[in-house]
């Protein structure tokens, strides 16, 4: 974590409403440094910021129609750090899609709704209890 102990959250969606309000509701609620964008293709330019946490939209096509989908960009940034954490946002509430989205590597899959937020908000918490466990673990190796 960077900035003051503030989890560095990238938030990527092509729904502008829907992005700005889930950044109000983590800046109201939350100790979070956020990074917005509209497309995957400027979350990628933007991973040398080295976010935390990447919640990524499923679809990604409202604003240009030829950008990569949220799949797509879910590959590229396990390409380039397997570490970050993606956790995959979308409308469809489908079983097919959330796994397709784990096969892919997405640490996990949030329907949006009126409890997205809090769902998030859990998982993010989720996320780094395992990191503060995987450090005191490799800690602990370390010394023996």
């Amino acid at each position: 974590m960077k900035n003051n102990n503030k989890i560095k959250l990238f938030m990527v969606d092509d729904d502008a409403l829907f992005l700005k309000s889930m950044e109000i509701e983590f800046l109201l609620h939350a100790d979070f440094a956020i990074e917005t964008y509209a497309t995957g293709e400027l979350c990628m330019a933007s991973l040398s910021h080295s976010p935390d946490v990447i919640i990524l939209d499923y679809r990604l096509d409202s604003i240009e129609k030829d950008a990569m989908n949220g799949i797509d960009t879910l590959d590229k940034i396990k390409a380039y750090n397997p570490d970050i954490p993606v956790v995959m946002l979308s409308a469809q509430d489908n079983i097919d899609v959330a796994i397709n989205c784990m096969h892919h590597r997405a640490f996990d899959y949030v329907v949006k709704s009126e409890t997205a937020f809090i769902r998030l908000k859990k998982i993010i918490t989720t996320i780094f209890r395992y990191k503060k466990m995987e450090k005191e673990l490799n800690w602990y190796m370390e010394r023996m």
